[in-house]
């Protein structure tokens, strides 16, 4: 049955469904502004529990309600209509952090350390006015063209959803939930910063932190699994990141970070490093040219992360005559200096694993960038023009007329072509392979490989999408 109306909010549509009930548009006549509502049912609690279940309610929507933040949904309203609990509140219309993960996209990590930095600040007002989220995962966090970042759903987080729910029970998404809500154990603000490590560990890698076959798997996993660090997924990303995920995760919520405004400390420190480093580059030479007939080099950051230049031929005139050379690899350098700034935070994390180098390696040329890349590919004498945020691109060099495959694999998966590798996607989606036949093979270590050959044209363009389940 349609509802028309919850207190003085007349309904005026369906925004979404989820576990514990729906939201809804609707409008405010007292003050002539449109709200969502978000509905819990109380229909299948004993009398005991509903009491149980108002108090509690109340209690935390009127704390929230307190909370008045550019990063926070503001609250407008809390109430009861029958056997319905609602909240209603600020109506939003960007697109949920979730929906932008799910959509394929491969946020730079410039852009991931803003977003949780800007959580990180909303969670410091809350837990300074002694609020506690409980429920951090990206379909609570809106994002806006804008650049603005707002955590949804304060006050929500301890509604039961059924009647075997009773006081004192852990509430929040298992993949998200800190080891101390798991065991039910006293969570404060430091669970929501073990919740936004994971959120943000999501952005950069394109996977959770915490995976498993079912619900006691991920609990599993969250109380004594350490995840790899993100940089074994991402091989460019500053280490720095690294650092603030392994501590933000560690299982003691002693050696995370205590409060939410030193993580977003940390996240713009790193974040300043890696724009100072972008521009610094800009400045003293955008690229390389290594000659007739080889490719351009971009001077970027994932050269001076993995703390060596790629190697390339030179021409007499690079070797010899000029010095701008020297400046350009002093420059190189100094980012590394830079990106490396040693942390005094603990880590706690399992290192990424070490792969031989095959005999005969490929000729594979993978450029990706978990920062706003600089990618520039003409041939020449043309001079190439500088592309900024381009999608990580792997391509096999060839002289005969090439295609271009777009790759979305969920959640995540090794991208090899005819038996080479070529990188994993995400943050891998597309390479540029010759025209004529392929054997495309994506694999994840828990499920069976996915092959599909392909007959590629001189400037075809395909699309390969795969779901692992």
């Amino acid at each position: 049955m349609s509802l028309a109306q919850l207190g003085r909010f007349k309904i005026t549509g369906t925004l979404g469904r989820g576990a514990m009930g729906t939201v809804y548009r609707a409008h405010d006549p007292l003050l002539d502004r449109t709200v969502a509502i978000k509905t819990v049912s109380c229909a299948n609690l004993s009398r005991d529990d509903s009491q149980a279940f108002e108090e509690r309610f109340y209690c935390e929507a009127r704390a929230a309600g307190r909370l008045s933040h550019p990063n926070i949904v503001t609250i407008h309203d809390v109430g009861r209509s029958d056997d319905l609990a609602y909240i209603a509140m600020e109506y939003l219309s960007g697109r949920t952090l979730r929906e932008i993960l799910d959509s394929g996209v491969v946020l730079p990590v410039e852009r991931s350390a803003e977003i949780a930095a800007q959580i990180a600040d909303g969670l410091a007002f809350a837990h300074e006015n002694g609020v506690v989220h409980r429920d951090i995962k990206p379909a609570n966090i809106m994002v806006f063209d804008n650049g603005t970042v707002k955590i949804a759903d304060f006050g929500v987080a301890q509604i039961p959803s059924g009647a075997q729910t009773a006081a004192g029970t852990a509430f929040g998404s298992p993949k998200y939930m800190s080891p101390e809500q798991i065991t039910g154990k006293k969570v404060d603000g430091r669970s929501d910063i073990f919740a936004l490590g994971a959120v943000f560990y999501e952005m950069l890698t394109g996977r959770p932190p915490f995976v498993g076959d079912d619900l006691n798997a991920i609990l599993y996993q969250v109380l004594n699994g350490a995840p790899p660090l993100p940089s074994s997924f991402v091989p460019n990303l500053p280490h720095g990141f690294d650092r603030i995920v392994a501590r933000a995760l560690a299982k003691n919520p002693e050696k995370r970070f205590q409060k939410a405004s030193e993580m977003a400390a940390s996240l713009r420190k790193y974040r300043r490093i890696v724009r100072q480093a972008q521009k610094e580059q800009l400045a003293v030479t955008p690229r390389l040219s290594a000659g007739p007939g080889d490719e351009t080099v971009p001077l970027n950051i994932a050269a001076a992360n993995a703390l060596s230049l790629p190697q390339r031929k030179m021409s007499t005139s690079l070797r010899y005559g000029l010095p701008l050379l020297g400046v350009a690899v002093l420059a190189g350098w100094l980012a590394v200096d830079s990106l490396r700034t040693p942390d005094s935070a603990p880590v706690e994390a399992v290192p990424a694993p070490v792969v031989a180098a095959p005999s005969n390696p490929p000729k594979v040329e993978p450029v990706v960038a978990p920062t706003p890349a600089l990618v520039a590919e003409t041939p020449p004498p043309a001079p190439a023009p500088v592309v900024v945020d381009a999608p990580p691109v792997a391509k096999v060099q060839a002289a005969q007329g090439e295609g271009r495959i777009r790759l979305a694999i969920a959640p995540w998966g090794e991208v090899r072509v005819d038996g080479r590798k070529l990188g994993v996607s995400p943050p891998l989606n597309e390479i540029r392979l010759p025209a004529g036949k392929h054997t495309i093979e994506i694999r994840n270590g828990r499920f069976a490989p996915h092959r599909q050959t392909v007959d590629l044209a001189d400037n075809d363009s395909l699309r390969i999408k795969h779901k692992f389940e």
